[in-house]
């Protein structure tokens, strides 16, 4: 295993395919995982270094709570956000086991969708698209509004898991809103599965501990276009969408298998066992692969041929290669021209292989400056840059044999992933979101 440490940085300082949903919107941050879904700008270039005072364009606060992660369409940034409200109540007994690690239920709340202007980080609207006590809380790690907004460029589509799913136009109107049903999660740790958006189809994944269900609306009535049962319990596991020899597919992962669903009819093209329980990271794909990973009671990462895959493909041919070691639990992989990044459970361990054959390029790699890492790695510029909770994002060289460029101190606690978008990245906090620019 490499390890980078202070003293290591310093000798390093001076030394056909398959095609996702938004693969042209690349001057745009407009959904979770970012233009093509694999964690990646292609045409930006961020900073490299920053403080809480230098390369900071505007810092402005956010009220509430929440984990998404920013979107960006031209001069607007989305947020989405959930504050407490009102007295404080008695707290809700959850009776579930493990949930005396969940924050309490003692409130109501307003779940709100927020409108930022790009340039100055001025509010330009919010709206609050409901008030209500939560069924269940989340995970003392976790928030009510941790699902990231998806935007068509003309409106905004936010999910809050049982509080409702939104479509907003660009001047905050509310356009239709839906209430798919009460999700009730592993341990109560609450809702985070992002929707996913292809043409006119918005996909919302619904694993919980109950009636599992994958859901097709349509984005400009709110109408269901479809609903699929699945069997499984509860995942945290945003679907995505891929252009396949002619079929676009919804993939998702759960508990028991992953799956491709196609976006037309619902109905499953394959299905492939393998992972563990507690899926949370999303999967990427490119040129036909797709590649999946999880970590909990056992291990799993694998690149899936889509290509011909019909019907249960596990332990087939269908299964290029597959990893027991080191496979990424919260952050979700980064897919990097040739190159698949991810971190070992939400540690500060960061692997490195060459994504269509699995092989080590280098391996293993202990981010030394790093804590725990909940946000997932992104890149830009022939740049990786990973950030952990307190807010110290580490900046690697996009290499076969990665070198450290910085070491960035925010100064707030960070959970969100980034969002890049031009020469600029776009970080949630605790508290405030930050536009870090030259």
């Amino acid at each position: 295993m490499f390890r980078f440490s202070f003293t290591i940085a310093a000798s390093l300082l001076s030394c056909s395919a398959c095609f996702p949903a938004f693969s042209q919107s690349t001057g745009n941050w407009p959904q979770w995982r970012g233009p093509a879904g694999t964690g990646v700008a292609v045409d930006a270039n961020p900073p490299t270094d920053w403080s809480e005072t230098k390369n900071i364009r505007w810092k402005t606060s956010v009220p509430g709570r929440g984990h998404s992660t920013p979107i960006v369409w031209g001069d607007k940034v989305f947020l989405t956000t959930a504050i407490p409200v009102g007295p404080k109540l008695p707290p809700k007994p959850s009776g579930r086991p493990g949930a005396h690690d969940n924050l309490p239920v003692d409130s109501e709340y307003r779940f709100v969708v927020l409108a930022f202007d790009r340039d100055d980080g001025q509010l330009i609207w919010d709206k609050m698209v409901r008030q209500a006590v939560p069924i269940e809380g989340a995970h003392h790690t976790a928030s009510l509004a941790s699902a990231s907004p998806v935007t068509d460029g003309t409106h905004v589509f936010a999910h809050f898991g049982t509080q409702g799913l939104y479509c907003l136009d660009f001047d905050g109107k509310v356009v239709w809103s839906k209430q798919l049903g009460t999700m009730h999660t592993k341990h109560g740790h609450g809702e985070g599965s992002s929707p996913a958006l292809y043409g006119d189809t918005l996909i919302v994944n619904w694993d919980h501990e109950e009636q599992s269900f994958l859901v097709a609306i349509d984005k400009t009535t709110g109408t269901q276009l479809w609903r699929r049962d699945r069997d499984e319990v509860t995942s945290w596991s945003t679907p995505i969408i891929v252009e396949l020899d002619g079929t676009t597919q919804v993939i998702v992962c759960g508990t028991d298998r992953v799956r491709g669903y196609d976006i037309t009819s619902g109905e499953t093209i394959w299905q492939c066992g393998g992972l563990s329980a507690n899926i949370v990271a999303t999967p990427v794909a490119a040129d036909s692969i797709l590649y999946v990973g999880s970590s909990y009671e056992k291990r799993a990462m694998m690149a899936i041929q889509l290509s011909d895959a019909r019907g249960d493909i596990t332990d087939s041919d269908q299964v290029l290669w597959m990893r027991t070691r080191g496979t990424p639990y919260v952050p979700s992989p980064l897919l990097y021209d040739d190159s698949l990044y991810y971190l070992t459970h939400y540690q500060n361990v960061m692997t490195r292989i060459e994504a269509k054959t699995g092989v080590d390029a280098p391996g293993a790699l202990r981010l030394g400056p790093l804590g725990n890492i909940y946000a997932s790695p992104v890149g830009a510029a022939g740049r990786v840059y990973v950030t952990d909770l307190d807010g110290v994002t580490l900046v690697l060289s996009h290499s076969q044999i990665p070198r450290m460029i910085a070491v960035n101190r925010l100064g707030e606690k960070v959970s969100a992933s980034a969002a890049i978008v031009g020469e600029e990245i776009f970080l949630r906090g605790d508290k405030h979101l930050f536009c870090i620019s030259n």
